[in-house]
């Protein structure tokens, strides 16, 4: 028995970052990659990104598939769009090893993780729900109005709210 959909959907891919100024569900899939849902209180306007590295090295474009330029970009996008830091939360997903093949490959999800802890904790903007690291990749579906999460796993199926 699957939910309703009500909204329009949009699906992001690796290095993008969208910002619902009306309800809309947005939606990803993660792996090692980190997708984070902003939510500002007070004008009910969610986003998300979902970023493949945590740091870019300064050389070629800086690109939103990095954490360190991802996240800075949707907060200025976040106030472009009317939002301000101190009604803005944040919903961590994804950073799982999904692949063992490389001491450094196992590190990927951690570091993605640790960047997107770092950037929000300077920002002042408070995680209020996560699930990241372990082995399993995820999908989830962000209602960009209600902060709501839907997430998948394995086959297993949650609400990231505790619902």
């Amino acid at each position: 028995m699957g939910r309703e959909h009500i909204y329009e959907r949009k699906f992001i891919h690796v290095g993008e970052i969208y910002v619902a100024k009306s309800p809309m569900e947005i939606a990803t899939v993660l792996g090692s990659c980190v997708g984070i849902c902003f939510f500002d209180r007070a004008e009910k306007i969610g986003a998300l990104n979902h970023y493949l590295l945590p740091l870019w090295n300064g050389n070629g474009l800086q690109s939103p598939k990095f954490g360190n330029i991802s996240i800075p970009k949707m907060i200025d996008q976040m106030l472009d769009a009317g939002c301000t830091k101190r009604n803005m939360e944040a919903k961590l997903f994804g950073g799982a090893n999904i692949n063992q093949t490389s001491i450094e490959n196992m590190m990927i999800g951690r570091k993605n993780i640790i960047i997107a802890k770092e950037i929000l904790a300077k920002n002042n903007i408070p995680i209020t729900a996560e699930d990241s690291g372990g082995l399993k990749g995820r999908r989830i579906v962000f209602v960009s109005n209600t902060n709501h999460v839907y997430l998948r796993y394995t086959g297993d199926q949650k609400d990231a709210n505790g619902n």
